[in-house]
C-alpha cells in the first residue's frame, strides 16, 4: 500500500514537474527583463520558493499558471505596463449641456471648460434637440468629441432653453445629465441679442431698439424674441417638469466677465472635475472689456472671441430702458426664488 502511494506521488510530479519549471523559468525571466510586479511575486512566493518547492501544491501548480499567467497579461503587454498605454478614444452622448441663454457669455464659458483637460467640448452648435432630432442619437453622437474613459464631454446650444420640446427629448436621452444655464440682465441681454441682429443685417437702418420693444400703445413687446427669451422664469418651468434644481446649474453671465475663475470653479464643481482651470489662463483686454484665454505653447499665445464680444451695444434710450426694468422686476424676483440665488437685476 506504501509503495502504491510512493509511486503515485512520483507521476504525479513527473507529470507536473514540466510545469513548475515553465513557471519558475517565466518566474526568472520577468524579474530580469522588466519591473516585477510585486505584489504578485509574493503571492507567488506564498505557494513555493524556487529554492525549494512544496510537492503538496503540484496538484494546483497548472492551476496556479494559469492564474498568474492570467494577471501577468493584465499587467504587461509585451513588456509596457498598461497603466502607460493611451486608453482608446470613443464619442458618446454629452454628460452636460449648457442649454442657454443666448447673449449671455454661453461661447466664453465653453471655450473656458475646455481649458481643463477633463472636459472635451463638442465644437459647432449640434441643435439636435430643436432642429434635427428626427436624425436619431447615433447622428447626434457622432456630433461629439472622442473622448477617454473618465472625461466629460459637453455641448452648448442656447437655443434648447426656449424650445418647448426640448426638454423632454433631453430627458427622455438621460434623466440625470447636468444642465447648465447662463443668464444676465435680461434688458442688457435683450439690446446685445439686436445688436447682433443688426450687425447680421436682420433688420434695415431706420429700425430701432425701442420700436421693436414697446408697441406703438406704449406697452412692452412680450412677442418680441429678444425680450421674450428674457423671461427666464417662465422657460425654466418647463425644464423644471422634467429635472430637479440639483441638476442645473446656474451661471452670472455678468461674473463670467469680471470674476471668471469664481465661476469656473462653482461650474467645475459641479460638472464633478477637479478644478484644473488657471485664473492666469484668463485675462482682461482693457481695448474691448472682455476677457481672452493665453494658451501656453500657441502662437500667438492668447485667443480672444470675436470681435464682437464686448462691442458697443446699440442706442436705447432710457424711458425705453426704464420701462423694460420693471417690466421685467416681478419675473426676475420669481425666477431668484425658483433658482434660489439672487441677482441685482
Amino acid at each position: 500500500m506504501k509503495v502504491k502511494t510512493e509511486c503515485k506521488r512520483v507521476l504525479t510530479i513527473r507529470k507536473t514537474f514540466p510545469v513548475f519549471l515553465s513557471v519558475c523559468i517565466f518566474l526568472i525571466l520577468l524579474q530580469n527583463n522588466m519591473d516585477t510586479d510585486v505584489s504578485l511575486i509574493n503571492r507567488m512566493e506564498n505557494d513555493f520558493t524556487l529554492k525549494g518547492f512544496n510537492i503538496r501544491l503540484l496538484d494546483n501548480l497548472e492551476e496556479i499558471e494559469e492564474n498568474f499567467s492570467s494577471q501577468y497579461n493584465k499587467t504587461y503587454i509585451f513588456g509596457t505596463n498598461t497603466s502607460t498605454r493611451s486608453k482608446e478614444c470613443t464619442r458618446k452622448l454629452p454628460d452636460a449641456i449648457i442649454i442657454g441663454v443666448k447673449k449671455c457669455g454661453t461661447r466664453a464659458l465653453l471655450e473656458y471648460l475646455r481649458l481643463n483637460p477633463n472636459i472635451k467640448a463638442a465644437g459647432p452648435e449640434p441643435h439636435f434637440f430643436d432642429r434635427y432630432y428626427h436624425l436619431g442619437l447615433d447622428w447626434y453622437r457622432q456630433k461629439m468629441p472622442k473622448t477617454h474613459d473618465g472625461q466629460l464631454t459637453i455641448e452648448k446650444t442656447p437655443r434648447y432653453f426656449i424650445t418647448k420640446e426640448v426638454p423632454e427629448r433631453i430627458y427622455n436621452m438621460s434623466k440625470s445629465i447636468k444642465l447648465i444655464l447662463v443668464v444676465r440682465n435680461p434688458v442688457t441681454r435683450a439690446i446685445s441679442d439686436f445688436t447682433q441682429a443688426v450687425s447680421k443685417g436682420e433688420y434695415n437702418s431706420n429700425v430701432t431698439f425701442q420700436s421693436k420693444a414697446i408697441r406703438r400703445n406704449g406697452t412692452v413687446n412680450m412677442k418680441w424674441s429678444a425680450v421674450n427669451i428674457g423671461l427666464y422664469i417662465n422657460h425654466l418651468k418647463r425644464w423644471l417638469k422634467y429635472f430637479v434644481m440639483e441638476n442645473i446649474h446656474i451661471v452670472d453671465g455678468e461674473k463670467l466677465i469680471s470674476n471668471p475663475l469664481q465661476e469656473l470653479n462653482a461650474v467645475q464643481d459641479f460638472l464633478e472635475v477637479p478644478r484644473e482651470i488657471s485664473g492666469n489662463a484668463i485675462y482682461m483686454n482693457a481695448s474691448r472689456g472682455f476677457p481672452c484665454i493665453l494658451k501656453q505653447n500657441n502662437t500667438p499665445p492668447y485667443k480672444c472671441f470675436r470681435g464682437s464680444k464686448g462691442r458697443h451695444h446699440s442706442y436705447a434710450d432710457s424711458k425705453t430702458l426704464t420701462k423694460l426694468q420693471y417690466f421685467y422686476k416681478p419675473y426676475n424676483n420669481g425666477f431668484y426664488q425658483m433658482v434660489n440665488k439672487y441677482f441685482s437685476w
